[in-house]
């Protein structure tokens, strides 16, 4: 019988791989691996510990807050801060940064953002939900983390990484040097390597978007769903974008979500989803832009900031950005 290689055993074992190997930045994916493990167990019995449902609040971008939204929030702030290797995490669910203290004479030298769970709103119908992570080197030198540590672009971030808790629990991760798939296994309670070098196919048949927001769209987004759909492509959209993602990743497709009438600078946030998926994408040999350029490439103005996003199989989204930079009339 093959060995298993364990979450643990492969970060340690490619430790080389980072630019500053120190062990920081091992002991700190490590802690966010602790963290999914525990918010997959509660995510398999939230309907029975009467952690489903809503938590009526609201959160920073005006969404309503679910009890695992919370939950899962709150244990990956606690593993994080445990760690001692970071000196600030900003979550999706937080108006603001949230400063970590050193611990002991150690002082942090990493920053952490992360949507704590994505598609949140299918959490009590059992759909595919996720959690997103990136993190970066900070650039102020010492003391508290900055606002600047946060706001920096994508391609400066160190590593990168989901988790999608669907049929089974896995958890997928990049520091720069290709991307790798964990799937836990509940009988020993460990991430075990199930998809090495992950590469997405350069084409795909599945389109992934909203379609009941056609109307909404631009015309040349609208164009391009029309080109799909003449190319007889399937239309899968689970409503969670990194289980999205996540598939065509796997399988090969497109996850698009334009500018609409009621939200022209999009919906999904640049910091905590779409950075961290197009590093992982990107290095899988996908392509991830926001209509105009390079999403990793986009100058971050705030912690909440909104971006359009096309992102998946690179002939696929090369093929939409004909369509993005067409004139109007041309169409």
């Amino acid at each position: 019988m093959r060995k298993q290689t364990t979450l643990d055993e492969f970060i340690i074992q490619r430790q080389k791989d980072f630019a500053f190997a120190s062990g920081d930045l091992t002991r700190l994916l490590r802690d966010i691996g602790l963290a999914a493990k525990i918010i997959s167990r509660e995510v398999n019995k939230a309907g029975l510990a009467n952690i489903s449902g809503g938590a009526g609040v609201m959160n920073s971008s005006g969404e309503k807050v679910q009890k695992l939204d919370m939950l899962a929030d709150d244990m990956l702030i606690s593993c994080l801060q445990n760690s001692g290797e970071v000196c600030g995490i900003a979550s999706e669910e937080n108006k603001d940064f949230v400063k970590i203290k050193p611990l002991g004479q150690h002082e942090g030298q990493y920053v952490v953002i992360f949507d704590p769970l994505d598609g949140s709103s299918n959490i009590d119908v059992s759909v595919t939900i996720g959690t997103i992570f990136g993190i970066y080197r900070r650039v102020t030198k010492s003391g508290p983390a900055q606002l600047e540590d946060f706001l920096q672009k994508g391609t400066e971030m160190v590593a990168a990484g989901y988790v999608v808790y669907g049929s089974s629990t896995m958890l997928v991760y990049t520091t720069g040097n290709g991307v790798n798939g964990f799937t836990l296994d509940p009988s020993i309670g460990e991430f075990c390597l199930s998809h090495p070098d992950i590469r997405i196919p350069e084409d795909g048949e599945v389109y992934s978007t909203n379609q009941g927001h056609y109307n909404k769209y631009p015309r040349e987004v609208k164009a391009f769903i029309d080109h799909c759909v003449d190319k007889s492509m399937s239309l899968r959209y689970i409503g969670t974008m990194v289980a999205d993602v996540h598939r065509n990743l796997l399988k090969g497709g497109i996850f698009l979500y334009p500018p609409t009438k009621t939200a022209p600078s999009g919906k999904l946030r640049l910091l905590y989803e779409c950075n961290p998926l197009a590093f992982i994408i990107e290095q899988a040999g996908g392509r991830a832009t926001n209509g105009k350029g390079r999403i990793l490439e986009m100058e971050p103005k705030e912690l909440h900031e909104r971006t359009p996003v096309y992102i998946g199989s690179k002939n696929m989204v090369e093929k939409a950005e004909v369509y993005l930079n067409l004139v109007l009339e041309e169409i």
